[in-house]
C-alpha cells in the first residue's frame, strides 16, 4: 500500500484517516478505468440521477462483473462520490474562514460546511430519494464518511485548539465526534425528528460546544 502524503488542505484529511480500497485506485491514478466509472457515476449523481450499476455498466460500455471489479459494489461507489462532495466543500469553507481562528474558526468552517450541503439541490435529492440508505452510508460505520468527517474535525481542532482543546477539558477526538454529531442533526433532521434542516441552529451548538461566546 502506497503511504499518503500529509494532507494539505482540509478536505485531503478524511482519505488519508480513513481510506478505501477505490479511494486509494482513485487516488493513485493507475487504474483509469475505476476513474472513468467513478466519473460517469458522479455526474449521474450532480444530474440528480439514481446511480444504477446495470444502467452505468451499459453507459461505459461494459458488464456488471466489470463494473463491480473497477469501484466495488454500488455503496461503496456511492461513498466516494458522496465524499467527493463532501471534501471540496470542506476545503472552500476553511478556505472562507482564513481570516479567523480558535474555536470560532472551527465553528464558523463547520456551520458553513452544513449550509453548503443543506443548500446543494443533488445532495438533497439523495437524501429524499433514499433516506434509509443515506443515513446508514453518512452517519454509521457503514461507510468510511463519519470515520472520514470525524478525522477531519479532529485535525481542525488540533490545528485551531492545540493538543488540549478547551483547557483539556475534554479529549480532541471526543470533541470532535461531538461536533460531527451536531453537523449530522442538523443537516439530516428532516429524516431524522422531521425537522427542517437548519445551518443556524447547528452553528448555535457548535459556538455552545466550543465555547466560542465565553
Amino acid at each position: 500500500m502506497t503511504t499518503a502524503a500529509a494532507p494539505r488542505e482540509l478536505g485531503e484529511v478524511g482519505p488519508v484517516a480513513a481510506p478505501s480500497t477505490l479511494s486509494e485506485r482513485l487516488s493513485s491514478g493507475a487504474h483509469p478505468d475505476a476513474q472513468r466509472a467513478f466519473a460517469a457515476a458522479r455526474e449521474q449523481f450532480l444530474d440528480r440521477s439514481r446511480i444504477d450499476m446495470g444502467a452505468l455498466a451499459t453507459t461505459l460500455g461494459i458488464d456488471r462483473t466489470s463494473l463491480f471489479r473497477w469501484v466495488g459494489n454500488r455503496d461503496q461507489l456511492l461513498t466516494e462520490v458522496l465524499w467527493s462532495f463532501a471534501a471540496p466543500t470542506l476545503t472552500h469553507a476553511d478556505r472562507a474562514t482564513a481570516g479567523i481562528s480558535g474555536g470560532e474558526r472551527i465553528a464558523a468552517v463547520l456551520t458553513r460546511f452544513v449550509d453548503d450541503l443543506i443548500a446543494a439541490g443533488f445532495f438533497r435529492e439523495f437524501l429524499r430519494s433514499e433516506p434509509a440508505r443515506a443515513l446508514r452510508l453518512l452517519t454509521t460505520k457503514a461507510s468510511p464518511v463519519q470515520r472520514r468527517y470525524v478525522a477531519t474535525v479532529e485535525w481542525l481542532i488540533h490545528r485551531e485548539l492545540g493538543d488540549r482543546p478547551l483547557a483539556g477539558a475534554i479529549d480532541a477526538r471526543d470533541l470532535a465526534y461531538l461536533l460531527a454529531r451536531v453537523s449530522e442533526s442538523f443537516m439530516f433532521s428532516d429524516l431524522i425528528t422531521g425537522d427542517p434542516p437548519s445551518s443556524e441552529r447547528a452553528g448555535v451548538a457548535f459556538r455552545l460546544l466550543l465555547r466560542v461566546d465565553g
